[in-house]
């Protein structure tokens, strides 16, 4: 099974989640279809393996850091970085019915208890630990769009940003703020930071609902 689901995974990273079929990994193992149903029942299993087998990869340590902040700033960056690895994984699974494997669920649960003494209702505990799997998800699933425009045009965003002053020039008149921003020379912006900017918020925003509380 390990070496099924090392094939999958591979193969996923390399060409995306619609790459992977029993067919195809099959294929790259070098035995029948038939042969890798002995292991699972079908792609959707194979994809659930996936799942947990990645999320195995961002392991929450057996000493928890004091305070709620910490305990979820933690998770989410462990989080982050196996999205960062596996960019297919933002769309393995429904987001509001999420694949109960333990690498997941680890988390889940790791989240909710460190939410757990901010006096919320379960109903807002377990929003409040979906959003935040939404904000990483929400992220991650542009990994795949932007590796693939910086394949497409050859170019980093910021080569391709400094290609884009006439297209800047023609804002200007009925976009002067936008303009004006875009072409502040400190700027920068990629998906990382955006992580840590949104991360900071994520974390505000609950530590403000629980002083509502």
């Amino acid at each position: 099974m390990a070496q099924v689901l090392r094939a999958a995974i591979d193969l996923a990273d390399e060409e995306g989640l619609a790459a992977v079929s029993m067919r195809r990994v099959a294929t790259v193992l070098g035995v029948s279809t038939v042969a890798l149903y002995r292991h699972v029942r079908g792609k959707g299993e194979l994809v659930q393996e996936m799942v947990d087998q990645v999320y195995g990869e961002a392991r929450l340590p057996a000493r928890v850091p004091d305070g709620w902040q910490k305990q979820i700033e933690l998770s989410l960056r462990l989080q982050w970085g196996v999205h960062r690895r596996h960019p297919w994984l933002a769309y393995a699974y429904p987001l509001t019915r999420p694949y109960m494997g333990a690498g997941g669920l680890a988390h889940t649960e790791w989240i909710m208890r460190a939410v757990s003494g901010l006096g919320l209702d379960p109903n807002t505990m377990l929003h409040v630990t979906v959003s935040l799997a939404a904000f990483i998800r929400g992220l991650a699933a542009n990994l795949e769009p932007e590796a693939q425009a910086v394949q497409d045009t050859g170019m980093s965003d910021d080569e391709w940003m400094a290609t884009r002053e006439a297209a800047l020039r023609k804002l200007m008149p009925t976009h002067p703020t936008l303009a004006a921003v875009l072409r502040d020379q400190q700027l920068n912006l990629d998906l990382d930071t955006l992580f840590e900017f949104g991360l900071k918020r994520q974390l505000d925003a609950l530590e403000a609902l629980a002083r509502a509380d």
